[in-house]
């Protein structure tokens, strides 16, 4: 490629335009073909996407952007003079003199359309408007980065140059290229396999184990032999991570359950296998399970299996809204299966994931089943983001989901998980891909405001029940590499209302946009892109149906789960 790049622009800006030493010319000049395509990608990088964004962080989006539209500039120009025969010829002053009269006009348009589809999406999510001030620094944020990008680019292809001709000296010019090509495709080879990648994900990896070390401040080892890390555990409490101890340090006391249900409420027992408890995912599941029974948790009215995220984060709100709601009599088993960031885990773990998930539940059940079925607890399967992915996997389809559980809350589902796409792509003709109705919604159904009805609100749902709380305007739902080169539904279709009309399908384009949404999916108020606090409440109602549940109750609860500011 830097071949290619190199042989497309072998000449300085324009005569006259930038002197100076060769060696300066050469990192300085730019061809037009390039500039052009590099500020049409620029300016697209303005189009609203789903989230709100600062202005230095568009300006980062933009300058990569700049970059990817640079690169597919000169290649494209390098493209057509090869097939047309024609030798690269300089640009005049006048071209460019020319793009930067039209280059100015558009980034000064887009700066100004930018900041007004900032503000229309702000303010469909209740946030303040982004400061005019702030967002000026777009330009210039995308603009340090573009050169410096391009700059790492051409070192890159100088070391290459000189590798080339210190090989040379010793075997030829023609043994050099082939040896550098080799050397090329076999580190292309390397980065694809994933060989590198999968070390620095290990590194990262091993990195993060440093704080899983740690304890939150107010978290102290359980008292009560009905938590993992308590008196008599088979899980050691130094072994359960930051987040297996928070998990089980933590939730509402007998106490808080009573005051809030008005009735007598029973201790909740809560069991968790960190990554240090056992060295694989089958073994910490089988540690998990033991403890599991040594608890009671066999015997309790409800039972309840969490995959978590990558760090071995349980969604605080969700398992104490499911504790309220049963009354304490509940237990919940999960497990830790990696250290790092949820966001990353989401593009990478998601192999870990899967094992984790269908280890645990498989476990689980193999034990539940052995039980007389008068005497069974009522087993139920959450997870969250790319826990909803691992609660998947241990399942075939509805009726397999519906046969071995009393139901499943799957929250923030990514784009791959397998079953979420079947029942996505396989949707009741004239339903919409962000809200579908999956077989009159007889077991599976989806809602994206799950303190309403949820469609079809007609139709008979079972007592097996599957739900799906996603939102319009979540990243982690959306992205998919289809968006290079397909128009989604979600796009063609009516959309939710957290996302913005002006939001079109453009040919890479979105796809990088979506791309750029993904780590500010937590960055907005509840209820919009990936914050789904205060839905959990209303999730679990719809699947356990609490007898004697009131909607004053609903209320108490959903403020008294509101996290403080």
């Amino acid at each position: 490629m830097e071949r290619l790049l190199d042989r497309a622009a072998p000449q300085p800006l324009a005569r006259g335009v930038w002197r100076g030493s060769r060696t300066a010319s050469r990192w300085l000049h730019y061809t037009l073909p390039g500039a052009w395509a590099a500020l049409a990608f620029a300016c697209l990088s303005f189009t609203p996407s789903l989230l709100p964004r600062s202005g230095p962080f568009q300006g980062l989006v933009s300058g990569i952007s700049a970059v990817i539209g640079y690169g597919l500039g000169v290649l494209g120009a390098w493209l057509w003079r090869e097939f047309a025969n024609r030798p690269a010829r300089v640009a005049s002053l006048r071209a460019w003199r020319g793009f930067f009269m039209v280059g100015g006009v558009a980034l000064v348009a887009a700066l100004a359309m930018g900041w007004h589809w900032q503000a229309g999406i702000r303010e469909r999510m209740g946030m303040p408007h982004p400061g005019r001030a702030g967002y000026l620094f777009a330009p210039f944020v995308a603009a340090l980065l573009f050169f410096l990008l391009v700059a790492a680019g051409r070192g890159l292809r100088a070391l290459y140059r000189r590798l080339d001709a210190r090989l040379a000296r010793h075997i030829g010019p023609r043994a050099a290229r082939a040896t550098s090509g080799l050397v090329v495709a076999a580190l292309t080879v390397l980065v694809a396999s994933g060989v590198l990648w999968d070390g620095l994900i290990s590194l990262a990896d091993r990195t993060l184990a440093v704080q899983d070390k740690t304890t939150a401040e107010g978290v102290h080892p359980p008292r009560s032999a009905l938590r993992s890390g308590g008196p008599g555990s088979r899980v050691g409490w130094e072994t359960l991570g930051r987040e297996g101890r928070n998990f089980v340090g933590r939730g509402p006391s007998v106490e808080e359950l009573s005051a809030l249900t008005g009735t007598t409420a029973k201790e909740p027992i809560r069991v968790y296998a960190g990554y240090a408890s056992a060295p694989d995912a089958e073994a910490r599941a089988e540690l998990a399970v033991e403890d599991l029974e040594r608890a009671g948790g066999f015997q309790r009215e409800y039972l309840l299996v969490v995959t978590t995220t990558g760090s071995g984060w349980v969604v605080p709100e969700s398992v104490d809204a499911f504790e309220y709601l049963t009354g304490g009599d509940s237990a919940i088993v999960s497990m830790q299966y990696s250290h790092l960031w949820s966001w990353l885990s989401v593009l990478v773990d998601q192999q870990r994931a899967r094992e984790a998930g269908r280890a645990l539940f498989d476990a689980v059940y193999e034990r539940w089943s052995r039980l007389p079925e008068g005497q069974r607890p009522k087993l139920l399967v959450f997870g969250e983001s790319l826990g909803s992915y691992g609660g998947e996997t241990a399942f075939s389809g509805e009726r397999d989901l519906a046969n071995r559980t009393d139901g499943a809350l799957f929250v923030g589902p990514p784009n791959f998980n397998t079953l979420y796409r079947e029942f996505t792509d396989q949707r009741d003709a004239g339903s919409p891909e962000v809200e579908p109705i999956y077989r009159d919604g007889r077991i599976v159904r989806f809602s994206r405001r799950p303190g309403e009805e949820i469609p079809p609100a007609s139709a008979p749902w079972g007592d097996s029940r599957v739900l799906y709380l996603l939102h319009p305007s979540d990243p982690i739902t959306w992205w998919s590499p289809g968006l290079l080169l397909r128009r989604p539904d979600w796009l063609r279709e009516p959309r939710g209302d957290d996302v913005s009309s002006a939001m079109v399908w453009l040919p890479f384009v979105t796809f990088w946009q979506v791309t750029a949404d993904l780590p500010l999916g937590m960055e907005v108020p509840p209820g919009y892109g990936h914050v789904y606090t205060g839905e959990h409440v209303d999730g679990w109602l719809a699947l356990l149906r609490p007898e004697g549940w009131t909607n004053e109750k609903t209320a108490r609860l959903r403020e008294h789960l509101q996290p403080e500011p």
